[in-house]
C-alpha cells in the first residue's frame, strides 16, 4: 500500500466464519473491519465474503441495506474474495437458487449450491495452486482445502481464470481483482490464499 500503510479489508459479518477470515488476514499484515452496515464499507481496500448459508446471506444483505452499496463497489473495481457461500453470492448464475435469492452476478461462473452433497458429504482434499509456493524453488506445495456443503462450479466464462481444480472441477478462480473458492481457506493454518488475495488489494 502507498506509504507502507496496511491494507484495510472488510469481512462481511452477517453470518458464517467471518472471525476466522479476520484472523487469517491479520496474520498476513492486513487490518480488518467487520461489515454489517453500509457505512462499514467506507475506506475499505478489499472485501471478503465468507461461507455460510447463501439464501440467508442474500436476505440479510437486502435487509441490512448492504446489497446495492456492495454491488456498486464491486462495479467500481473493489478487490473481493468470496469463499463457499461467498462464491455463490458473486456468481453469474446460481443454478438451483431459491426464487428470491439474489447474487451480484460479478464473476462469469455458474454454480450449484451444495453441489457436492449435504453436510455429511463434506470432505477435505489437497489441491495444487500455482503461484502459492511457500518458498521459491521448491515446487508447488499442495493446499489443504476444506469443503463443507460446497458449491460446485458447472461452467466458467472466458473472462475467468481457473487457479485450481479438484477431480477436474474448478474450485478456485479469479477474474481481475476478484477471487472465488468453493472451499474454506480460513479453516486451515495455511494463509497463502489470503496472501494471494492481498496482492490485489
Amino acid at each position: 500500500m502507498p506509504g507502507g500503510r496496511r491494507p484495510l479489508v472488510g469481512v462481511l459479518a452477517l453470518q458464517g466464519a467471518f472471525a476466522a477470515h479476520q484472523r487469517a488476514l491479520e496474520s498476513c499484515a492486513a487490518d480488518t473491519r467487520q461489515v454489517r452496515l453500509p457505512d462499514d464499507l467506507d475506506g475499505l481496500d478489499g472485501l471478503v465474503m465468507p461461507g455460510g448459508e447463501s439464501t440467508t446471506m442474500s436476505r440479510l444483505l437486502t435487509t441490512s441495506g448492504l446489497f446495492e452499496p456492495i454491488g456498486e463497489r464491486i462495479e467500481d473495481g473493489l478487490a473481493v474474495f468470496g469463499t463457499c457461500a461467498g462464491m455463490i453470492l458473486l456468481a453469474r448464475d446460481v443454478l438451483d437458487g431459491r426464487p428470491d435469492q439474489r447474487s451480484f452476478a460479478a464473476i462469469d461462473i455458474a454454480v450449484r449450491r451444495n453441489g457436492y452433497g449435504r453436510q455429511i458429504d463434506s470432505f477435505e482434499a489437497d489441491i495444487d495452486v500455482p503461484g502459492t509456493d511457500r518458498e521459491a524453488g521448491i515446487g508447488t506445495v499442495p493446499f489443504h482445502a476444506v469443503f463443507i456443503r460446497a458449491p460446485k462450479v458447472e461452467s466458467v466464462g472466458p473472462s475467468v481464470t481457473v487457479l485450481a481444480e479438484h477431480d477436474g472441477v474448478p474450485v478456485l478462480a479469479r477474474s481481475g481483482r476478484m477471487f472465488v473458492a468453493s472451499f474454506h481457506p480460513e479453516l486451515t493454518p495455511d494463509h497463502r490464499l489470503h496472501s494471494l488475495f492481498l496482492q490485489e488489494v
